[in-house]
């Protein structure tokens, strides 16, 4: 089975992807924000990855990277890394050397396949709202329209005037609070197509579960 904390982050990197349509001024800067990154060769982060159960008063950190190049990822945790190259994934747990193969649908709204929506779905689901802006930094709360929605918040901080991101926070309600924390944000590399494609040479006598 696929790591936990790999659902956990794919999932959470679409959660943050979608704003509304309230506060105008969130609303320019989140375009801006989005169009930066969307004309980027590549976004490459490297994060904290934080789940704070307020109900269990327990917290989980773990450090993580990710790169996105239009359709494909690269997603790197401690227990497991996926690639994705717009058409198969790769889904590798280094613990078990196991790697399992899938195709997801294109179809599919999802992070995991179609991640360059992270950047473009950010127009309907939510309302959003500048609720302080520094010298350095805007911070920008975003609230589901659906009243029935799992996530009550969803919290974005973002350089000025860089536009880079800096963290994103989703409270949900059962009182687990979920935060990336960036620590380092580039689009200036431009990977190679190989980068985002599972490289058997490099895992010889790895255990392979084909899906598709």
């Amino acid at each position: 089975m696929r790591n936990i904390y790999s659902v956990l982050v794919l999932s959470f990197l679409l959660a943050v992807s979608v704003s509304g349509q309230n506060d105008q001024q969130a609303v320019s800067i989140l375009d801006k924000f989005s169009a930066k990154a969307s004309s980027a060769p590549s976004v490459s982060m490297k994060f904290l990855f934080i789940r704070n159960d307020q109900v269990q008063k327990s917290v989980d950190t773990l450090a993580g990277s990710v790169a996105l190049s239009k359709n494909s990822y690269r997603l790197d945790l401690p227990d497991n890394i996926i690639w994705y190259n717009g058409l198969t994934s790769w889904s590798y747990l280094p613990a078990e050397d196991e790697v399992t193969i899938s195709e997801p649908d294109k179809k599919d709204n999802s992070f995991e396949s179609r991640p360059s929506l992270i950047f473009t779905m950010y127009k309907d689901g939510y309302k959003c709202r500048l609720l302080e802006e520094k010298s350095d930094s805007y911070l920008i709360d975003l609230y589901p329209t659906d009243i029935k929605n799992e996530i009550m918040r969803v919290r974005l901080s973002i350089a000025k005037p860089s536009l880079d991101l800096i963290s994103f926070e989703y409270k949900m309600r059962e009182g687990v609070v979920i935060t990336l924390a960036v620590t380092e944000y580039s689009l200036s590399k431009t990977p190679a197509a190989s980068f985002f494609e599972f490289d058997p040479a490099k895992h010889k006598g790895v255990d392979v579960i084909d899906m598709r």
